[in-house]
C-alpha cells in the first residue's frame, strides 16, 4: 500500500458512555416498569378484598357456570368477610360433601392483567392507540382465562376424591393445579400472548402505514421541562411513599398487631384479640396503601406527559426561533 494510505482499523470504535446509557435504558425500562407495577400491586392488595368488585364478579360467574355445566347443586355462593366471594363446591365424595373456596384479590387475575398491559404498553414501534386497544383486549382475555381456570377446579377435585372419597385433603390435585397456574402457568400463557401479539403488530401493513404517515395525534412522553410546581409534586410524592413504609415499620402498635395476627393464623386463640389485631393491621396497611398510591400517581403524573402534534410543532418553532 502507498505511504499516504490510512491504516485499516480492524476493531470498531467503542461505545461512548452516552450511547451505553441510552442502550441500557432501552433494555432496562421494561423490567423497571414491571418492578414499579409489582410495587403498586403489592400496595393495593395488602388490605383485604381491595379488588372486591372484581372478585365478586368472578365468583358470581364461576358459581353460575359451575351450576350450568356440572348440574344444579354442584356449587353455592355466599359471603366471605363481607363480600360475596365464597364458592362452595359440593359433591358426595368431598370431605363433608363440600370444598370451600373463595376468590381472593390474588386470584382475581388483576396481577396478570397488569403484567400483560405493561409488556404491551412498553413495546416500542407500535402506535400508541393500538397499544391501548391491545392492552384492553388482552385484559379481557386474561379475565376469561381466569374464569376457565376456576371452572376446571371442580372436575379436578372430583377426580382427586374418586379414589379416596370423604377423606380430608382428597381434593389435593385441584390445589396442585391451582399452585402451578398461579406460579408458572399464567406466566407462560402471558408470554405466549405477548409474542403472538408482537408478531401480529409487526407484520401488519397498517402499522407501517401509520408510522410513515405519522397519524398519531398524541402520545405519552417523558417530561423534558420541569417547572417548580412539578418538582414540588415529585418531592412530595416520594416523601409520601417513604412515610407510608416507614409509618408501618416504626409503629410499635402496628407491628405488635401483625405479630398477634400471624400467631392467630392456624392456631386456636382468643377470637376477640385476633379480631382486634386483624382490624388494627388492616387499618395500618390501608393508611399506608392510600399514601403510597397517591405518591405513585403523583410521580407518574409528573414524569409522564401527553405530547400532541400542536405542542410538538410549537416546540419546534421555538427551537428554530
Amino acid at each position: 500500500m502507498g505511504e499516504g494510505s490510512e491504516p485499516f482499523n480492524s476493531e470498531p470504535d467503542d461505545l461512548s458512555w452516552g450511547e451505553f446509557g441510552k442502550l441500557s435504558l432501552a433494555y432496562l425500562r421494561i423490567p423497571v416498569a414491571l418492578l414499579v407495577v409489582e410495587l403498586f400491586y403489592w400496595f393495593i392488595t395488602q388490605p383485604t378484598n381491595t379488588l372486591g368488585f372484581i372478585q365478586e364478579s368472578e365468583a358470581w360467574i364461576w358459581y353460575h357456570l359451575t351450576e350450568l355445566i356440572y348440574g344444579s347443586g354442584s356449587a353455592s355462593l355466599s359471603e366471605y368477610n363481607g363480600w360475596t366471594t365464597l364458592v362452595t363446591l359440593r359433591h358426595e365424595n368431598f370431605y363433608y360433601d363440600q370444598v370451600r373456596l373463595y376468590v381472593s384479590d390474588e386470584c382475581a387475575g388483576v396481577h396478570e392483567m397488569l403484567f400483560i398491559s405493561v409488556l404491551i404498553m412498553m413495546t416500542t414501534g407500535v402506535p400508541q392507540r393500538l397499544r391501548i386497544k391491545s392492552a384492553i383486549v388482552a385484559c379481557g382475555i386474561v379475565y376469561v382465562l381466569n374464569i376457565i381456570r376456576l371452572i376446571v377446579l371442580y372436575p379436578l377435585a372430583i377426580d382427586g376424591c374418586a379414589d379416596n372419597p370423604n377423606m380430608l385433603g382428597c381434593e389435593q390435585p385441584m390445589h396442585d393445579f391451582h399452585t402451578f397456574v398461579y406460579e408458572w402457568g399464567f406466566l407462560i400463557v402471558l408470554v405466549i400472548m405477548w409474542l403472538i401479539w408482537f408478531k401480529w403488530v409487526n407484520g401488519g401493513d397498517r402499522i407501517k402505514q401509520e408510522q410513515l404517515a405519522s397519524e398519531n395525534k398524541w402520545r405519552f412522553i417523558y417530561r423534558k421541562k420541569w417547572d417548580p410546581l412539578q418538582k414540588t409534586v415529585m418531592l412530595s410524592s416520594i416523601l409520601l411513599i417513604l412515610f407510608s413504609v416507614i409509618g408501618v415499620v416504626i409503629d410499635d402498635d402496628a407491628m405488635e398487631a401483625k405479630e398477634t395476627k400471624d400467631m392467630c393464623e392456624g392456631l386456636i386463640s382468643d377470637p376477640v384479640a385476633c379480631g382486634d389485631a386483624n382490624d388494627k393491621w388492616a387499618q395500618e396497611i390501608q393508611t399506608a396503601w392510600s399514601l403510597a398510591t397517591v405518591g405513585i400517581l403523583g410521580i407518574a403524573a409528573t414524569i409522564i406527559t401527553i405530547e400532541t402534534e400542536q405542542s410538538n410543532s410549537k416546540s419546534s418553532v421555538n427551537e428554530e426561533g
